[in-house]
C-alpha cells in the first residue's frame, strides 16, 4: 500500500548527472516504494530542477537505518564545520 507521505522543500546546490552537473533547486523527499532497491518502501530523495526537465534529476534510495545515519552524518559534519569556524556567519545565523 503507498504511504502518500512526501514532501518537497526548496535547495541551492548542484547535482550529476550522466553526463554533467546541473543546478538543484528542489528536493522531493517521500517514504514510499522505492522504484529499484528491493524493499517495500524506502526513504526516497530526489534533488531535481524541474526547470529543465526530468533529465535534471538524481534519485537515492535508502533503507530506514541508512537513511537515520545519512541524517547524523550530515548534522555531525555541519557541527564540526561550525565548531571550526568553517561556516559563514548568514549560515550560522540561519542555523543551516
Amino acid at each position: 500500500m503507498c504511504t502518500m507521505i512526501a514532501k518537497q522543500i526548496k535547495i541551492a546546490g548542484s547535482g550529476k548527472a550522466a553526463d554533467s552537473w546541473f543546478k538543484v533547486a528542489e528536493a522531493n523527499v517521500s517514504y514510499d516504494h522505492p522504484y529499484e532497491v528491493p524493499l517495500e518502501h524506502a526513504l526516497n530523495i530526489d534533488f531535481v530542477n524541474e526547470a529543465q526537465g526530468p533529465g535534471a534529476r538524481v534519485a537515492v534510495e535508502l533503507d530506514v537505518a541508512s537513511a537515520r545515519r545519512l541524517v547524523q552524518t550530515i548534522l555531525d559534519v555541519l557541527k564540526q564545520a561550525e565548531t571550526g569556524g568553517h561556516l559563514d556567519e548568514a549560515d550560522r545565523a540561519e542555523g543551516r
